[in-house]
């Protein structure tokens, strides 16, 4: 897979999202997606192949940066506590301003509907674990977290408080007076970012 896209491609991704977030991946085609880019059939097919192909394409786009920026933190100049809550935001941040690429993402594996070469997402995924062991070793190694971390869960973790709240949005809109996409995106970078992030420590802070 290519690590880098052009323009056209970038474009022909951006129109399939949006797509496969309204209308489902098997509700899709490759010649809606096309006639949406006013682009032909055949351009697709060029750069991309098939539609599985280019699903896969659209799911390393999205989360090639964030591996990029964890990768980056280890060796920001912060303490590991600091890290790990910049961890949080991160991939807070990447999932909510991407909502729909995951929403897509997680109904494919869910329900194993189709064969996918994932390979090059497993691989972002391991660099973004490895960026992540890196920080709690350190941690670890200035006696601030646990010796027991279960390392591999702290990502799910994050990730499915996030989903859970965004799945039932409409209640939380209520009980928690948000009346606007401004005021969730805030609540979300603010409030919700917070309470993971306490979350998160609570289950790696040594607090002997």
């Amino acid at each position: 897979m290519a690590l880098e896209f052009n323009d056209k491609q970038i474009h022909i991704l951006q129109v399939a999202e949006k797509l496969f977030a309204e209308k489902g991946y098997d509700g899709t085609s490759i010649r809606h997606i096309a006639q949406v880019a006013a682009i032909n059939v055949a351009m697709v097919s060029y750069y991309f192949g098939s539609k599985e192909k280019l699903l896969e394409s659209l799911i390393y786009w999205r989360t090639q940066d964030l591996k990029i920026q964890l990768e980056n933190l280890s060796n920001e100049p912060l303490t590991p506590i600091q890290k790990v809550e910049k961890y949080v935001a991160l991939y807070i941040q990447k999932i909510n301003s991407n909502r729909q690429m995951y929403q897509i993402l997680q109904f494919e594996i869910s329900y194993n509907k189709r064969a996918m070469d994932l390979e090059s997402f497993t691989e972002v995924k391991k660099g973004n674990l490895a960026s992540l062991n890196k920080i709690i070793e350190e941690g670890q190694a200035a006696k601030v977290f646990k010796s027991n971390i279960n390392v591999p869960l702290i990502s799910p973790t994050l990730i499915g408080t996030f989903f859970h709240f965004h799945t039932n949005r409409s209640f939380f809109e209520e009980v928690l007076k948000i009346d606007s996409e401004t005021k969730y995106n805030a609540y979300v970078e603010k409030e919700l970012t917070e309470h993971i992030q306490q979350i998160i420590k609570s289950l790696i802070l040594d607090e002997k």
